[in-house]
């Protein structure tokens, strides 16, 4: 299955989560649920990936984590906040370059609309 459908498969499920739930829960209910669906769905993920910072070859005591990682392809980072902001943004774009990965997608549930919670982020500095 090539990135964009892939993509389109993560966001089919985050929508079908947000119409059943709809806005206000903890992320931590929004996570539990797309991964149900995901499993529904028989995407292969892992969730709370812890990601390794490297500093000038010394590795951090950090315990940054990706919220999910989609058939080792994309980075899924959720989110229930108000509106998407543009250090979301730089923070998942981060999350992409630090994980060597190059699609990422931002999930916001906490809007009317899931579709306006939605935000798709390539990382033009991928290596394959």
């Amino acid at each position: 299955m090539d990135i964009n459908e892939l993509s389109s498969k993560i966001i089919g499920a985050s929508i079908d989560v947000h119409k059943s739930l709809g806005p206000g829960l903890l992320e931590s209910i929004y996570e539990e649920c797309l991964c149900h669906e995901m499993r529904l769905r028989k995407l292969s993920f892992q969730n709370q990936v812890p990601l390794p910072i490297i500093y000038k070859g010394l590795k951090l005591n950090s315990n940054y984590r990706l919220d999910l990682i989609v058939e080792n392809a994309v980075v899924v980072e959720l989110k229930a906040c108000e509106r998407i902001e543009p250090i979301h943004k730089a923070q998942l774009l981060t999350y992409l370059k630090l994980s060597k990965m190059k699609l990422g997608l931002l999930l916001n549930f906490n809007v009317p609309i899931m579709r306006d919670g939605m935000v798709r982020i390539v990382n033009n500095l991928y290596e394959t």
